[in-house]
């Protein structure tokens, strides 16, 4: 079972992407709007998770590398994203208010706990695709995940597992999907959010919580500091370096594969100059040494998108989402 496929880049389309960013470049140099005050980049989570350390990589990048004037990363935790998306879209038309986006969008939209959804903003990129890790503190009698699997078929609500920002997002599926291939009764599992997955990794680390699913930006320091293990990932094979010990569910008995994604949008309404603006200075930015490193390090996956071919894509993968999880039993009723 594949959900949220990657998208693969051949060498003609990298030949196009190479030229389109050089007239990104230009066009940034250009640019017939820009900022006049400081801009916000929303994230719908709380400090030290994923989606705020991508945000802090792009304001950082931006502001080193003189890109965009002026930039602050807002955290606007709770209701699933609710919050967040709700005050970007009381800011219409406004071009100096930027959100960071992720499947959680599509997941809370498809269990009925938001009313937003990507058409809701203005797409301006597509940043990358990941894999999510499970993860287990280091002393934690769960070795493997085939232990974690045998635990869960006995007893679906016997171990605690933490999940950042709500009920059903991709961090959920990124362990629903291969429990449920596995034959676990995953409507039983016991299952907590938190704000963000540093809180859940608090939790973890401090005893509170027996498993934790999250990218691998908030596992890596704990990794290589030797808190944790990693017990699966939902990759379709091993991938390098420090991960090459961890199997991939499909190792283990669960046949599931599973990829999310990162993007950035801004508010609705945004005129076509101002979506140009954003675009390059996402491209720029995206090219640089010091994202391509974060991205490496982070064993994501790179793939930039512009707004137009971010829309199609993000239509595709709710129409993915929402079988998914209409399959797992979590599409809401009405």
């Amino acid at each position: 079972m594949r959900y949220l496929a990657l998208r693969v880049i051949s060498a003609t389309s990298a030949l196009s992407v190479a030229a389109s960013l050089l007239t990104a470049i230009t066009a940034h140099a250009q640019a017939t709007w820009k900022p006049d005050r400081n801009v916000e980049i929303v994230v719908s989570a709380g400090p030290s998770g994923n989606q705020d350390l991508t945000a802090r990589m792009i304001q950082s990048i931006w502001q080193e590398k003189r890109i965009v004037p002026a930039s602050i990363v807002v955290n606007k935790p709770g209701g699933g994203g609710a919050i967040a998306y709700t005050y970007v879209s009381q800011r219409a038309r406004d071009p100096h208010v930027l959100v960071m986006l992720a499947p959680t969008l599509f997941t809370s939209r498809v269990m009925g706990q938001i009313k937003f959804q990507h058409t809701d903003f203005t797409p301006l990129a597509t940043l990358f695709e990941e894999y999510l890790f499970v993860s287990v503190r280091a002393d934690s009698p769960i070795k493997t995940g085939k232990d974690l699997i045998s635990r869960l078929k006995a007893a679906p609500d016997s171990l605690s597992i933490a999940i950042a920002t709500a009920i059903g997002n991709h961090l959920h599926l990124g362990l629903a999907l291969p429990m449920k291939a596995a034959g676990v009764d995953i409507r039983k599992m016991l299952v907590v959010p938190y704000k963000s997955s540093g809180e859940s990794f608090t939790a973890l680390l401090g005893g509170h919580i027996d498993v934790a699913v999250s990218t691998f930006g908030t596992v890596l320091p704990h990794l290589e500091a030797g808190r944790v293990r990693v017990i699966g990932v939902s990759a379709p094979k091993r991938m390098p370096g420090l991960l090459a010990t961890v199997p991939t569910w499909r190792e283990q008995g669960a046949d599931a594969v599973f990829s999310s994604w990162r993007g950035m949008a801004g508010a609705k309404g945004m005129t076509e100059a101002q979506v140009r603006y954003w675009e390059t200075a996402l491209a720029v930015m995206a090219n640089t040494d010091e994202w391509k490193k974060d991205v490496e390090r982070n064993f994501r996956v790179p793939q930039f998108l512009n707004g137009r071919e971010s829309s199609k894509y993000w239509d595709a993968q709710y129409t993915e989402v929402e079988t998914a999880m209409t399959e797992l039993g979590l599409k809401a009723l009405n």
